[in-house]
């Protein structure tokens, strides 16, 4: 067997030193190919059959020359690398499904209120909806809401309407369309200013349409945003924004409420804090 189709196995102490975590919490491949080198002494080339890459490509992302955004070259690169469930988490994908406990997307002992993970948004989408149709208290953190709350055929908003029953309370943070941030963003993911603007203008119109119904607040904040948050109740559904994709195709963390956990009390009080920083705008 050539060199370049031995695989590569490392330990778990390996995926746990600091360099390993920081690359994979930073989603830098290339910091991660240059560990593994370190680490087994493997070549461009053995790496590049194991994650399925070119040696050419393998090349360019060790050398700085292209970055990994897309979450299929992830899993690829998780996969190839025989990555632990922590190391998984880590790099914001599920556990691999060999080794998943149903129900629990990776050790609870240690994360207790994070009880699954989804490999992006439409693959918690069913779940979202039930627990949508009974939730008394709805919160939505997004950047323009379209997919989630304006459209007819958006995520939320056909379970809102509860046939004469008391709809719930609805509070949702848009990006301001007028802010240096909108812009940012929307160079971030290769769409112009204008159309990222008329979209959040959209949502808000479509958002009045539901203030008929109920208890609707909408505000505007004003920062470049970084998670993607629906709370439903004692809920949390969390997915993060970043440069090349937009926050639906991030992994999606379910995280419920407990007594002493942190996460789900600082995304919470995350969201408040934005809430009373913001400008509202119905």
């Amino acid at each position: 067997m050539g060199t370049a189709l031995v695989p590569i196995n490392l330990p778990d102490t390996a995926w746990q030193h600091s360099d390993a975590r920081t690359a994979l919490s930073t989603r830098n491949i290339g910091a991660l190919f240059r560990w593994v080198q370190h680490h087994t002494g493997a070549s461009q080339a053995r790496i590049a059959v194991q994650v399925g890459m070119t040696q050419g490509r393998v090349n360019e992302i060790i050398n700085g020359r292209r970055e990994v955004h897309r979450l299929d070259v992830f899993e690829r690169v998780a996969d190839g690398l025989g990555m632990p469930a922590e190391a998984r988490r880590l790099l914001g994908l599920a556990p691999h499904r060999e080794s998943r406990v149903p129900g629990a997307a990776f050790d609870l002992a240690a994360f207790p209120e994070i009880v699954r993970v989804y490999t992006d948004q439409a693959a918690a989408a069913a779940e979202i909806q039930r627990a949508a149709r009974s939730a008394r208290e709805l919160d939505v953190l997004a950047v323009r809401g379209l997919g989630l709350l304006a459209l007819r055929d958006s995520l939320l908003r056909p379970h809102l309407d509860r046939d004469g029953d008391e709809p719930p309370r609805l509070r949702v943070l848009l990006l301001d369309p007028d802010s240096p941030a909108a812009a940012a963003r929307a160079s971030e993911i290769g769409e112009s200013a204008e159309s990222l603007a008329g979209g959040v203008r959209l949502a808000e119109a479509r958002l009045r349409e539901l203030a008929e119904l109920g208890h609707v607040e909408v505000y505007r904040y004003r920062t470049l945003p970084v998670w993607r948050i629906i709370r439903l109740d004692t809920t949390l559904y969390v997915s993060a924004f970043d440069s090349g994709w937009e926050g639906r195709e991030s992994a999606t963390y379910k995280v419920m409420a407990t007594p002493s956990g942190p996460l789900y009390r600082g995304w919470r009080r995350g969201f408040d804090a934005m809430v009373d920083e913001a400008e509202r705008v119905i």
